[in-house]
């Protein structure tokens, strides 16, 4: 008896045979294969039911994959396994997901002992076995795996598989077409667009009214910058002009923030960002050494302490180490997290000065301080809200984007959000530079009037770490 009845599929309809990582990773991706169809196999099943248990990202995604089957189930009673579960009729998910194929389970035995099977009960092999059984027994049918596990396409591509890693979650195919938040222009712009530009003065700031060309994409607090003579921010657009105000100078002494100055052309786009309390919401990319840390703490120094924005700094970021775990941590919350916040610490060092005060000097500092940043864990922010706080999200690169959504949502009334990272340096399993939580916030994000994002270029950490960015 086969498996599966396609009698009313067209043989362009293909079939989709989803890996156990992938619904770990996205439950709605039962939903996003539009007209194709969706085929589990058993040990699918089996192994999302080994990991439904605990209170990790992973387990809550296992649960509401098997919540959307059961309703799926219970919606479509009267339908036998073998035609399929419609999954158009399926309205619960939280947006209208256009899906027109059906959902398949394996519901035939196949053992290793089948021509062409891999030996063994390996959970791999066992889905591989399935496939295999399934080609030869609907062979009008494209069938495909879709994994996250690159060892599992590899071998089922050995066996003539077509496997494919799941994309639906991509936010741009090449991260060269993510939102840089800068943008150059040319040499001749002033001359070209000279006689449709108008320009004031308000407030001590300058401002220009440019009038869009068409095929020029301007972003809310997009920078822009002429060579090394002009550098100013997107504000809005207007009708058919562009809104822009000449940054602020963050380069001098003069306009140092505590005591932090702007080394390079992003540095002074990037305070501009954080010393705005008109902007909410703030990505900061760049390789290491790049100031990322540095500058958001100084800003947020300065509003917390000096201006009076915020009430207290809270910063967070993903525990995930390099090495091997150091294991249990004792501890209070802080306790635990202060072995992650080396970024902190050595930033902080920086900013209070501590090479030239005395011990008594910078034991009174450090208790001021203490005293309004504060260490949070990510495993604790769920339900939360943070009302007047400024939030740094160090690692950002290693969140995924609902654990991003879990996050940026947690702000209340005057609250502004940092997030930093390196897309280069992702250490989540299954997570990829295109993929990351980071990655989307920017796409996402950069439409609207109350955000903000400026990739980093040049290494300003030393001449050892600007030399070891490139070479190494």
């Amino acid at each position: 008896m086969s498996p599966v009845v396609l009698a009313e599929s067209g043989t362009e309809t293909k079939i989709f045979v989803l890996d156990t990582n992938v619904l770990m990773h996205d439950p709605s991706a039962l939903f996003k294969f539009q007209e194709h169809h969706v085929y589990l196999p058993m040990t699918v099943l089996e192994e999302l039911d080994n990991a439904k248990l605990g209170v990790s990202e992973v387990a809550r995604n296992v649960r509401q994959t098997n919540r959307f089957i059961d309703e799926l189930l219970t919606a479509q009673k009267e339908i036998e396994i073998e035609k399929g579960l419609q999954l158009s009729q399926f309205k619960a998910t939280e947006e209208p997901y256009k899906c027109s194929g059906r959902l398949f389970f394996q519901t035939v035995a196949h053992g290793p002992n089948l021509p062409k099977s891999l030996p063994g009960n390996k959970n791999d092999n066992s889905i591989l076995n399935t496939i295999i059984s399934l080609k030869e027994e609907i062979a009008d049918h494209e069938i495909i795996l879709i994994s996250k596990d690159i060892n599992l396409r590899i071998k089922a591509t050995i066996l003539g598989i077509k496997a494919e890693d799941y994309a639906n979650d991509r936010v741009v195919d090449d991260l060269d077409l993510l939102f840089s938040g800068s943008r150059q222009l040319a040499s001749d712009f002033w001359d070209v667009h000279g006689k449709q530009i108008e320009s004031w003065q308000e407030e001590g700031k300058a401002f220009y009214e440019v009038e869009s060309v068409a095929g020029e994409a301007w972003y809310p607090n997009q920078f822009i910058y002429i060579d090394n003579d002009f550098e100013a921010i997107v504000r809005r657009k207007s009708g058919s002009g562009v809104l822009i105000e000449v940054c602020q100078n963050f380069y001098g002494q003069r306009h140092s923030v505590w005591g932090i100055t702007a080394r390079n052309r992003e540095q002074n786009f990037a305070l501009n960002l954080l010393m705005d309390p008109e902007i909410d919401f703030v990505t900061l990319s760049g390789s290491a050494g790049t100031g990322k840390t540095l500058l958001a703490l100084a800003a947020g120094l300065t509003q917390t302490l000096d201006q009076g924005l915020y009430k207290e700094i809270i910063m967070t970021r993903v525990t995930i180490p390099i090495g091997e775990d150091i294991g249990f941590l004792p501890g209070s919350e802080e306790e635990k997290m202060t072995p992650w916040m080396g970024a902190l610490m050595d930033n902080m060092e920086v900013l209070t000065g501590s090479d030239q005060k005395n011990s008594w000097e910078q034991a009174a500092t450090n208790d001021l301080l203490r005293n309004r940043i504060k260490i949070r864990s990510l495993n604790f922010m769920r339900g939360r809200t943070f009302q007047n706080k400024y939030i740094i999200i160090d690692e950002a690169q290693n969140l995924t984007s609902k654990q991003m959504k879990t996050l940026v949502t947690r702000s209340g009334t005057g609250t502004k959000i940092v997030c930093l990272g390196n897309l280069k340096q992702i250490d989540t399993p299954y997570l990829t530079e295109t993929t990351s939580g980071m990655t989307y916030v920017v796409d996402r994000f950069k439409h609207w009037d109350h955000s903000g994002h400026i990739t980093l270029m040049n290494v300003e950490r030393s001449r050892l770490a600007d030399y070891a960015s490139e070479a190494l």
